[in-house]
């Protein structure tokens, strides 16, 4: 159902909380692979990524090049980005799956939560999310949109305006995200 897409580099600490928090979705068998999309890590990054049994991609194209590719290749129906080191919480699976099993016109993809709360409720209103928050669309969709643009300095910011705010859902499911 799902191809996992996060885009590294020099991310190998930052990846192994994340691929650990995807291990309960491949066993309920939802995740049909992982790709990590890395930009020339000299760290243990793809070590890490072939202990998890995840296709590594290396290239020193731009972030937005990147993920495009690896979108482009992915298996499954649905894609979901997300960034090393971002950990869904615990109901992210059942969330996804009634997320993709409801997706109608109104909204064609889904971030996560980056907290819960009368606030976050307000600033969801109001602003866009995030790349930080992740990303789940249809692989099709990804590509009626034209994927992640190759180069600039915020592809992943730019796919998002490209799919508005009336076609994006906020899932309740909070994502915890790392120190930048």
């Amino acid at each position: 159902m799902f191809s996992i897409v996060i885009a590294t580099h020099d991310s190998e600490r930052a990846l192994v909380p994340t691929l650990a928090a995807l291990v309960p979705g491949a066993t309920a068998g939802i995740v049909r692979e992982v790709i990590v999309a890395d930009g020339g890590s000299r760290d243990k990054t793809e070590e890490v990524a072939d202990i998890a049994g995840c296709r590594f991609l290396v290239s020193t194209v731009p972030v937005g090049a990147r993920l495009k590719a690896a979108g482009t290749q992915a298996r499954g129906d649905w894609l979901m980005f997300l960034n090393a080191g971002a950990v869904p919480g615990a109901t992210w699976i059942d969330e996804a799956i009634a997320f993709v099993e409801k997706t109608g016109a109104d909204a064609r993809a889904a971030v996560f939560a980056t907290e819960a709360g009368l606030a976050a409720t307000l600033r969801r209103a109001f602003l866009l999310p995030t790349a930080r928050q992740g990303l789940i669309l249809r692989k099709s969709f990804y590509g009626e949109l034209g994927g992640h643009p190759p180069d600039g300095t915020s592809p992943e910011k730019s796919l998002l305006r490209r799919i508005g705010r009336r076609r994006l859902k906020t899932l309740h499911t909070v994502v915890v995200l790392p120190d930048v």
